[in-house]
């Protein structure tokens, strides 16, 4: 499975990317909003994990833009963020996510939820 990580925060992209190629994933890193269209283009990504909080754009437009692009042929998208209130989970999924993890997250937790995907495929 290939997984695009997204997220402002350099270490953060760092250590979600060594786990999950430990796990023997294909990872891509990007740390700008814009960046993800991109590499969602270029990478093909089965899945994006995608902070909300992106400079440039935020998560929930870079999520409007792939739904728009892409439609149903877009890569899973999971929110990994900070913002965990009820209402943020709303936006996450009008926005088009489909699931959504709180940091700081447990590993296996998001580990657990991506090999569930890969079942699903």
């Amino acid at each position: 499975m290939r997984i695009l990580v997204a997220d402002d925060d350099r270490d953060a992209v760092l250590v979600l990317t060594m786990l999950l190629e430990d796990e023997g994933y294909q990872v891509r890193g990007v740390h700008h909003g814009t960046e993800v269209l991109d590499a969602v283009f270029n990478f093909a990504p089965d899945v994006v994990l995608l902070d909300i909080g992106m400079p440039q754009m935020s998560g929930y437009e870079v999520a409007r833009r792939l739904r728009e692009r892409y439609g149903s042929a877009r890569p899973a998208l999971i929110a990994v963020t900070a913002m965990t209130r009820t209402v943020d989970r709303a936006q996450a999924r009008a926005a088009g996510f489909e699931h959504h993890v709180g940091k700081p997250y447990e590993p296996r937790e998001l580990l657990a939820l991506l090999g569930g995907l890969t079942k699903a495929s």
